[in-house]
């Protein structure tokens, strides 16, 4: 294993708060590990001492095998999730004047090229969308050819098509065999970007893996969507765990071949019926209660 980046029982302690209360874990070279966690679980205050933004109060942390130096700054590139950009400048003169801030320097034709910015060069910052502003931000924490990565919910706000566009761009980043480190508030982001995901809550990680992993080991059911339920006599009935739901009732078993033959059994219309695998967010729910916003 190339380890890039190795956190130990890593604490931030305010006063009487353990806002970080010994996190631990590794990233290896050209993988992504989503860090995810209601607010207030500790994820902002561990990337923030991690980039160096904070002191800790405890823990070693390590880049490449050694404690962070000058040339950990060097090779570390950080999108925040808020970051104003300079007025009366345009797209090429923002990432022009950035880049030129670093002795170490990317390409900028393949910046320009990787963050999909060749038709905005000449716009002024002012009159770019949510989604260009988030590929300019990104291709300024790539300025100075970063070997570590950490991106704060870098699609927050952005439509659809302009979240896929950023998926996009750090799946080439990874395939550089960049490293990545990820929060963001989108579970099917983390679920298709990230290698690994570190769920926190109350300054701990309380579970750490691969997706399909931890779904598999701590979440292996499946879903039945009634959008015209039935009574909640037959629902107790026929299902042991079940909750209500926006659009119907969420059935949640083990087995969906019982279930269905018990639904069936007890003249519940499945016409309008949707089997849906357990999710990311469900997960995240059954660790911590709470929606990913709360």
């Amino acid at each position: 294993m190339n380890i890039v980046l190795e956190v130990k029982n890593l604490t931030k302690h305010y006063s009487n708060i353990k806002a970080v209360n010994g996190v631990s874990f590794s990233i290896e070279k050209g993988t992504c590990l989503g860090l995810l966690g209601p607010n207030g679980a500790g994820k902002t205050t561990t990337i923030e001492v991690i980039e160096g933004i904070r002191p800790p109060t405890s823990g070693d942390i390590l880049y490449k095998g050694k404690p962070r130096d000058a040339h950990f700054r060097k090779e570390v590139g950080i999108q925040f999730q808020n970051t104003e950009l300079p007025v009366f400048l345009s797209v090429l003169e923002t990432l022009e004047t950035f880049r030129n801030l670093y002795g170490r320097k990317s390409d900028i034709t393949e910046l320009i090229e990787i963050c999909q910015l060749q038709s905005i060069l000449l716009q002024d910052n002012r009159k770019i969308s949510g989604g260009q502003k988030q590929r300019l931000l990104l291709a300024m924490a790539l300025a100075n050819d970063p070997e570590l990565i950490f991106l704060d919910e870098p699609t927050t706000g952005l439509d659809p098509q302009s979240r896929r566009h950023l998926w996009d761009i750090v799946h080439q980043i990874k395939a550089k065999q960049k490293t990545v480190i990820l929060t963001t508030h989108y579970m099917e982001e983390a679920q298709i970007l990230c290698d690994r995901v570190a769920i926190m809550d109350y300054g701990k990680i309380i579970a750490d893996g691969p997706p399909d992993k931890l779904l598999k080991e701590q979440c292996n059911s499946t879903s039945i969507i009634l959008s015209e339920p039935p009574d909640e006599i037959i629902l107790d009935r026929v299902a042991d765990r079940w909750t209500k739901i926006q659009d119907g009732v969420e059935i949640h078993t083990d087995d969906l071949n019982q279930s269905i033959k018990n639904l069936l059994d007890n003249g519940v219309d499945l016409s309008a019926m949707i089997v849906r695998p357990q999710n990311l967010e469900d997960l995240f729910l059954k660790l911590t209660g709470k929606k990913l916003r709360a």
